[in-house]
Parts: structure tokens; C-alpha cells; sequence
């Protein structure tokens, strides 16, 4: 299982669920990583059959999910903010969406997103 934590007694800021076998994934992951300095960030890959998922492996196949410690877990752009506030240098643009309007274009974005996303993966295969 891949992971990283901040706080190991507390838990991390955020987990978030990826699938590493995904190469689309692996290069975000790898970038977000790379940005998460403070390495708040727990990176769980759900094809790793020993990880631990809160919800189906299906549904998080299915959808990107990340959850801030204390709350809820949130899929799609919701939880592309929760990660970019948990990265300093991109902590601007998550704060920006928790504007409803904002959010919701960034939802409908990142929806058109998942329909280029296999031909994607197949390129980057």
C-alpha cells in the first residue's frame, strides 16, 4: 500500500483515494505528492488489494474521493479542493471552491473529464 502521513497520532489532514492502476492517477498523484511538502496528504491506491477503502472499491474506481480529517468523505471536484487546500502552493484555488458556483462548474468539468478519461488511459498506456 502506498501511503504518506503528517501526523501519524492525530491522522493526516486529508486521505485520498486513487487508483494506481491508472497511469492518468499515478501521474496526478505523483505531482500532488511532490507538492504536498508538509506531507499532510495520505495517499491510499485502491488497487492495492491490501488497502483499506470507508466505501466499495467500485465507487471509488468510479469517482475521484478524498476525506478531510473530521469530515465526511467527498468525491469528484469537491475532493480535488479538499486536496488542493491541504498543498499550500494550491491552497488558493481550494479555497476559491468552496464558493457553491464555482464548485459546481468545477464539478461539471471535471464530469466531462470522466468521459475523456478512458481514452486517456488508453494513450498513456
Amino acid at each position: 500500500m502506498t501511503t504518506t502521513s503528517s501526523n501519524a497520532a492525530h491522522g493526516p489532514d486529508l486521505t485520498v483515494w486513487y487508483d494506481g492502476a491508472c497511469p492518468l492517477c499515478r501521474r496526478e498523484i505523483a505531482a500532488m505528492r511532490r507538492l504536498d511538502r508538509r506531507r499532510a496528504i495520505l495517499f491510499v491506491d485502491i488497487a492495492d488489494p491490501e488497502s483499506t477503502c470507508p466505501l466499495d472499491r467500485a465507487t471509488l474506481l468510479a469517482r475521484f474521493h478524498a476525506q478531510e480529517r473530521g469530515c465526511d468523505p467527498v468525491s469528484g471536484a469537491a475532493a480535488f479542493a479538499a486536496m488542493w487546500r491541504a498543498i499550500p502552493l494550491l491552497r488558493p484555488l481550494g479555497q476559491l471552491a468552496r464558493i457553491p458556483a464555482l464548485l459546481w462548474l468545477l464539478e461539471k468539468a471535471y464530469l466531462r473529464f470522466l468521459r475523456l478519461r478512458p481514452r486517456l488511459q488508453a494513450w498513456l498506456r
